[in-house]
């Protein structure tokens, strides 16, 4: 089925490409290294000198909390209007979602417990841990569809307020983690950094309608802070973890994915007016459609595929298909690294994802808002669209 004319073809494209570009990330960069204790996750990060500049880019979690946080606000102020109670509303949420990421936890769960007391392996729950840490993030995703009533508060009571008061927070928690050493309190930034991505998308609407001068001015404020962040000596360079660096920008987050947050946002409204004209054409708009339909059953079982490719790799060639360091001929097939992790994830989403794994384009009526004109800078507001 088509995407119907109302709805904001943009969002639907940046929530679904940025679980995707997730996926790829973790199918083509992920080097598993065979240890005593069981498989070991490391990056070609560590072993190239500047490539971290590309996380700036390929990190886009900020961008899908931000998104999510704009389709909550549309989702609910549809269903309050239906006369839908916000208990409801926020049960629904988080039901669709957890369901199928507790089915699949469940189904490794028995995997690893079967295979660790018939073979006597412990490394098992290693590859158990492997496979579903990615859903670390659907996790913080439900707690922050849990808060939804306490966001919406303060969005109304408040304003962007909000926003500062969680900035600050984040800032003072990275205080309390790298000048004082308490590093308990950096877990609470992942309630106030994705918090406050999440907080973002309600103001979604009103950034589109800014003048264009205005998301550049976004950009290059994200852009200088994160270099004035990274080059201080506080924080890591890169926007994911990268074995050696003394700490992560993402485990827990620090203050640097606020920066980044403020870059995305930049750098997506910078490229609407052409991104918008693009995702109008036919062929375009099926492309749209089809991510949206399979961008999160993808990212679910993704790394099911990924784990039985490695497991026939390993059965049918001996080994994991890994080099470390990585040489010439490897990153030369990264472009083809992609196919047996995707050949394998297939059967898996069509046997256990078409009935059990929501729809990523059927999550909210994201209808469209406000739409920025194609203008010069320093051109006027874009006008309402809808």
């Amino acid at each position: 089925m088509s995407t119907p004319a109302e709805r904001d073809k943009y969002v639907d494209w940046l929530r679904a490409l940025s679980l995707i570009v997730v996926v790829v990330w973790h199918w083509a960069f992920t080097i598993l290294e065979w240890k005593p204790h069981g498989p070991e996750p490391t990056s070609p990060l560590g072993f190239t000198s500047g490539l971290w500049i590309l996380t700036w880019l390929l990190q886009v979690l900020p961008l899908f909390f931000y998104v999510g946080g704009h389709v909550h606000l549309l989702s609910w102020n549809r269903a309050k209007e239906r006369g839908v109670g916000i208990g409801a509303f926020v049960w629904r949420r988080i039901r669709a979602l957890a369901l199928p990421a507790l089915f699949l936890s469940g189904v490794w769960i028995a995997i690893g417990a079967v295979v660790t007391y018939t073979f006597r392996v412990d490394w098992m729950w290693r590859v158990v841990l492997l496979v579903l840490s990615p859903l670390w993030f659907l996790g913080v995703y439900l707690v922050l569809i849990a808060l939804l009533p306490v966001a919406l508060w303060l969005h109304r009571r408040y304003d962007v307020l909000t926003l500062i008061w969680l900035g600050g927070a984040s800032l003072v928690v990275d205080v309390l983690r790298f000048r004082y050493g308490i590093e308990w309190a950096g877990w609470l930034n992942m309630i106030l950094v994705w918090g406050l991505a999440h907080q973002a998308g309600f103001f979604y609407d009103r950034i589109v309608i800014l003048p264009r001068r205005y998301d550049i001015a976004l950009l290059w404020t994200g852009l200088f802070a994160l270099f004035g962040l990274v080059y201080s000596g506080i924080y890591p360079g890169s926007m994911v973890g990268v074995p050696g660096d003394k700490w992560s920008n993402m485990a827990p987050p620090t203050f640097v994915i606020v920066a980044l947050l403020l870059f995305q946002i930049g750098l997506v409204e910078v490229l609407r007016p052409a991104m918008e004209r693009v995702l109008e054409r036919p062929r375009w708009r099926r492309v749209n459609d089809f991510i949206n339909r399979y961008a999160l059953p993808l990212f679910l079982f993704h790394t099911t595929g990924m784990a039985i490719a490695l497991g026939l790799s390993w059965w049918l060639l001996g080994n994991l298909g890994t080099k470390i360091p990585p040489d010439l001929k490897w990153w030369l097939e990264r472009p083809i690294a992609i196919i047996g992790p995707l050949i394998c994830t297939l059967p898996v989403i069509y046997l256990f994802g078409r009935r059990r794994v929501p729809v990523i384009a059927n999550a909210g009526p994201a209808t469209a808002g406000p739409q920025k004109q194609d203008k010069e800078v320093g051109g006027s507001v874009g006008s309402d669209h809808g």
